[in-house]
């Protein structure tokens, strides 16, 4: 299993690499001077000049690459031309708000869909069944920006239950903090939920019938044991895949939902930052984003041999 680890992160290293290279390119497609915004509207050409030099933007584009890989891997992802600040302080300070975003997202997700999914496939052909296909399909076809406008005009303009927009610390007032995280959260996990409940429905269909399962029946056990220790165990296999990359999707729509609720978090910095020129923080956002992003995957797929021991042994081999 270490040397399986090893070959996996080894792996990582050309697709971070070609990220980095992706990401830099795109920067420089975006239209604007960040030496202009930074000198300001009313600077003179050798003020702008001054600038650009300070910042190694007169540098061609593969020499200002190289000079801003060599400090990524020393752990030096640059300063922001508009506040000074370090690229790595920001984002210590932001990161925590979408972690919170997103997990949460993800844990409620996972909550409501999975037993959903599971009860759908036990009771194939039933209201339930319908009802709750009926409610994937709506949910599925939701736009995250639309949704979270819905639920402001619901929960703040007609109701007045919950805040608008920000954030509050858990640390500081855990009951505020679930007020202001709820619609967020909302916005992001029922779109997911509606994902979870259909690919568990499908993947415990195609599990039921199964020999192991009719064997664990025939034994004596009850129905609870075959579902959750024999069916649910592998029908989770193809699951664990879509629920990497709906991390990864929840991370991405973060974006949206930070903006609307404003939510001081790394989506809504990303967007701040592409407004303002801001390379520095825009680089290290995405190329941070990308590094979670593979890292789930890597462990999504060490999760198969937890969930089926056959795995492990192929692996072995």
């Amino acid at each position: 299993m270490a040397s399986y680890i090893a070959r996996r992160l080894l792996q990582l290293v050309p697709v971070l690499l070609l990220a980095s290279i992706v990401i830099f390119g795109l920067m420089r497609l975006i239209p604007g001077d960040p030496a202009q915004v930074l000198a300001g509207e009313d600077a003179s050409p050798e003020r702008i000049q001054e600038v650009r030099v300070r910042l190694g933007l007169d540098q061609p584009l593969p020499m200002q690459y190289v000079v801003w890989l060599g400090r990524v891997l020393q752990g030096d992802l640059g300063e922001s031309v508009i506040s000074g600040q370090s690229v790595a302080t920001i984002l210590s300070q932001k990161l925590p708000a979408t972690a919170e975003l997103a997990v949460g997202a993800l844990l409620l997700a996972l909550v409501v869909g999975i037993p959903l999914g599971v009860t759908a496939a036990l009771r194939r052909g039933s209201g339930l069944d319908l009802a709750v296909t009926a409610y994937t399909s709506i949910v599925l076809g939701i736009p995250n920006f639309w949704l979270g406008l819905l639920l402001i005009i619901v929960f703040v303009v007609m109701l007045n239950w919950l805040p608008p927009g920000g954030r509050v610390p858990f640390t500081e007032n855990p009951l505020e903090a679930i007020k202001y995280l709820l619609m967020p959260v909302l916005t992001l996990s029922i779109r997911a939920s509606g994902i979870f409940i259909r690919f568990t429905r499908t993947a415990m269909l195609e599990v039921l019938p199964e020999d192991y399962v009719r064997t664990a029946r025939a034994k004596g056990l009850t129905e609870s044991a075959v579902v959750l220790r024999h069916a649910l165990r592998c029908a989770l296999i193809p699951v664990v895949t879509i629920v990497g990359l709906e991390f990864g999707r929840l991370l991405a729509g973060a974006v949206i939902a930070e903006q609307i609720f404003a939510w001081p978090g790394v989506g809504r910095l990303i967007i701040q930052s592409v407004g303002q020129r801001d390379y520095a923080i825009v680089q290290g956002v995405l190329l941070l984003l990308v590094a979670v992003f593979v890292l789930i995957n890597l462990l999504t797929d060490l999760m198969y041999g937890f969930l089926d021991p056959r795995i492990r042994l192929a692996r072995g081999r």
